[in-house]
């Protein structure tokens, strides 16, 4: 894939950065807080259409608190994207269980982990009990759910009772994956390392390559183009796309430079330099 055709595997649409969560292991972002509008959402997709398979709809923020997440999910899917959810839970039988209902969510992915980086006021065992309810909803609704543990290398004294009430509610008959098991059917818990941001104060990291505007390009809720996930504060200002064609924004020099250095493994921009999730594609 050239940089040219713009055409990529997942595309991360920020419908909001306003979270309700603090979690000790997210950056968070000092954005002007917002919730795209209809048109704003309308004026991407119609930009994207054709040119991105999956889209997510975050980058930052919690996109269950969107009050029409459930309408820009169904109009996203007959649009013809797979519509993918990250959430932390919270709003799992006010808004998740509603969302996946609407059958137009490929798949919903909820951080279990979130639970021991914040005080959300509820036990343990009533914040699984409601992510366990959205899970067997998606389900029901032949939506691939996971259940994420990535957390793996941090304080993670909770997993323990994680995986109890698992068990409890699902059963112990799990087949072992890759990324962890599958524990029903369409129903999976992964495991993951502790998700680190890139810290552009640390650069001591080798950078050689990355999927950045390969198979990958992220939207800010403000409209701003990012080449990636990771670019939280959109440091790495590419364009907007409320504003301009996404060829106008693959077209410019930014977006070339940082294109054309990781084809010759080269990090060009700084936030690149300090990211170690890059170190992965190696």
């Amino acid at each position: 894939m050239s940089l040219q055709s713009g055409a990529f595997k997942k595309a991360y649409f920020e419908i909001t950065n306003v979270c309700n969560a603090s979690c000790t292991f997210c950056p968070g972002n000092t954005r002007e807080a917002h919730f795209v509008s209809y048109r704003e959402f309308e004026t991407v997709l119609n930009k994207l259409k054709g040119r991105a398979e999956y889209l997510y709809f975050h980058l930052m923020g919690e996109p269950l608190l969107h009050p029409s997440v459930c309408d820009l999910a169904r109009r996203a899917s007959e649009c013809g994207f797979k519509v993918m959810i990250t959430t932390n839970g919270i709003l799992s039988r006010e808004v998740g269980i509603p969302l996946v209902n609407t059958g137009a969510v490929s798949k919903v992915s909820i951080s279990l982990h979130s639970f021991e980086a914040n005080s959300f006021g509820i036990s343990l065992d009533e914040y699984l009990a409601s992510c366990f309810d959205l899970a067997e909803a998606a389900a029901k609704n032949k939506t691939v759910c996971a259940l994420r543990l990535w957390n793996l290398g941090a304080d993670n004294d909770k997993n323990d009772a994680v995986l109890c009430a698992l068990r409890a509610r699902f059963g112990s008959n799990w087949t072992e994956i890759r990324s962890g098991f599958k524990i029903s059917e369409f129903i999976f818990l992964e495991y993951g390392n502790r998700f680190e941001w890139p810290d552009e104060s640390d650069n001591d990291y080798e950078v050689t390559f990355c999927h950045a505007l390969r198979n990958q390009i992220g939207i800010l809720s403000n409209g701003t183009v990012v080449p990636c996930c990771l670019d939280a504060e959109g440091r790495i200002d590419l364009g907007n796309l409320y504003e301009s064609t996404l060829d106008d924004v693959l077209s410019s020099p930014r977006a070339k430079a940082l294109y054309d250095g990781f084809s010759s493994h080269r990090a060009v921009e700084k936030l690149c330099q300090s990211c170690g999730y890059a170190n992965r594609f190696k």
